[in-house]
């Protein structure tokens, strides 16, 4: 079995983050024979940083592992440090967090960098908003240019303060936490668990109930992590597809022990790399399968691809499973828009996926997919049209003619999106011509060793 190799330890690092062309990596992929063996992908991002986060906020230990050492989590971590906890790596993924309480969090001496990562960015903004201090957030030029008025909206409503920041309330900006937070009632906007999130953590430092009203249920790790810790917490069903979250702040978080499964999201990549390249068999081990972050297996599944789960376990009310995919001929079928909380980070992959089915592929309701790192709808449409295959835009839907195979060929502006890059270098796995990255950089971010990984696979990438 392939394991990802041991990363260095920099769990207080202060080296840059990759931002400039002149660090530019491209990288190309060509049609390789099958795909076979046996891996674990990183640990889930989202588990990761709200781990460091709810550590932090803890009384006593927090002992994490597997962990995922990429850049966005270590930026997290730093965040934590630089507010006061005691954050340490203590061996291969396995980290220790000492934490300050709820509403405990030091004034930081610097700007808190958070790179290239809008969770962490947000959710920190959350933690931050319930406390008595003032923190400037800030990140890459990527991150720089992601709105954050959305985050910023509710947490002003509990008493927190934009004390500067650029225009859209984009980054760099200073928040001033509340002295004296508010709970609230809040109903977001749209499906979005970094506002959900974001809302709650604040809320740990308020007085009575803050609640959180859905019509579309977005991921739920925020509620599940908080109960493990300690949080009195509860969700309902609200309409036909929403959630209606309650939360009674001020508590008392104690620390805790918490496994980070493999990231479906991670898992997203060889799973569909496996699917497309003719006579793979590949086994990926403790993956994710909670219901709120499987839509792209659901989806996967209904256009005819072989997903078998077996050895189910769970962890801090996470399910897990090792997944057995093997190469399948894939058919065009049509995703639903409520669909879109549990697959947001995987719909440019299917669009891989769907490129190299038989039919059209419709894909609805993915206006979230604009204010990603790069507007990921327009990328996902150009990185299709650029090697061959026919797609369109079509307000926030996407629209993609499988043929059975893709032309390839083309050269992919990644737009400093990791996801972009990996997407593109799967597709590359099966097409006729080869397919080139232009900065495949930006991967780090949340899957160091991506590029190894898919070669151990028999991937073909120089």
């Amino acid at each position: 079995m392939w394991y990802l190799r041991r990363a260095p330890l920099e769990g207080a690092s202060k080296d840059p983050i990759v931002t400039h062309s002149d660090q530019t990596r491209p990288l190309q992929a060509r049609a390789s024979g099958p795909l076979t063996g046996k891996v674990r992908v990183p640990g889930d991002k989202s588990i990761s940083h709200r781990a460091l986060i709810l550590g932090a906020l803890a009384v006593g230990e927090t002992r994490i592992s597997g962990l995922l050492e990429g850049e966005d989590v270590l930026n997290t971590a730093k965040s934590m440090q630089a507010l006061g906890a005691t954050v340490e790596r203590t061996g291969d993924f396995a980290w220790k967090v000492q934490g300050v309480g709820v509403a405990g969090f030091a004034q930081p001496k610097a700007p808190l960098d958070f790179g290239n990562s809008g969770t962490g960015c947000r959710l920190v903004m959350g933690a931050v908003a319930g406390c008595p201090i003032s923190a400037v957030f800030d990140g890459d030029a990527s991150l720089r240019s992601r709105p954050m008025r959305r985050i910023l909206d509710p947490l002003e409503k509990m008493g927190a303060t934009v004390i500067s920041g650029s225009e859209g309330g984009r980054l760099p900006l200073t928040l001033q936490g509340a002295r004296d937070p508010l709970p609230i009632t809040y109903k977001t906007p749209v499906a979005s668990a970094q506002i959900k999130s974001a809302v709650l953590l604040a809320g740990l430092a308020a007085p009575g109930t803050t609640t959180v009203i859905e019509s579309e249920a977005s991921r739920d790790h925020t509620e599940l992590m908080l109960k493990h810790f300690g949080a009195d917490v509860t969700s309902t069903r609200e309409g036909t597809h929403g959630r209606k979250i309650t939360l009674v702040g001020q508590p008392e978080l104690h620390g805790a022990t918490v496994v980070v499964p493999a990231d479906p999201s991670s898992a997203a990549f060889p799973i569909v790399a496996a699917l497309i390249v003719e006579g793979s068999d590949v086994v990926l081990t403790d993956v994710m399968t909670n219901p709120l972050r499987t839509g792209l297996f659901t989806t996967l599944r209904e256009m005819g691809g072989f997903i078998e789960e077996s050895e189910v376990r769970g962890d801090a009310g996470e399910p897990m499973a090792r997944l057995r995919v093997r190469a399948s001929k894939l058919r065009g079928v049509v995703v639903p828009p409520e669909r879109a909380p549990s697959m947001i980070d995987e719909y440019l992959v299917l669009a891989v996926a769907a490129a190299f089915a038989e039919g059209t592929t419709i894909m609805r309701g993915l206006q979230e997919l604009r204010v990603k790192e790069s507007d990921r709808l327009e990328a996902t449409a150009a990185m299709l049209r650029v090697n061959g295959v026919k797609v369109e835009v079509s307000g926030d839907d996407l629209i993609v003619e499988g043929r059975g195979h893709v032309p390839g060929g083309g050269t992919v502006a990644t737009h400093m999106d990791h996801r972009i890059a990996m997407s593109a270098l799967v597709m590359g796995c099966a097409s006729d011509q080869p397919v080139t990255v232009d900065d495949t950089a930006f991967i780090a971010t949340s899957f160091p060793d991506f590029i190894p990984m898919m070669r151990s696979l028999g991937a073909e990438f120089s």
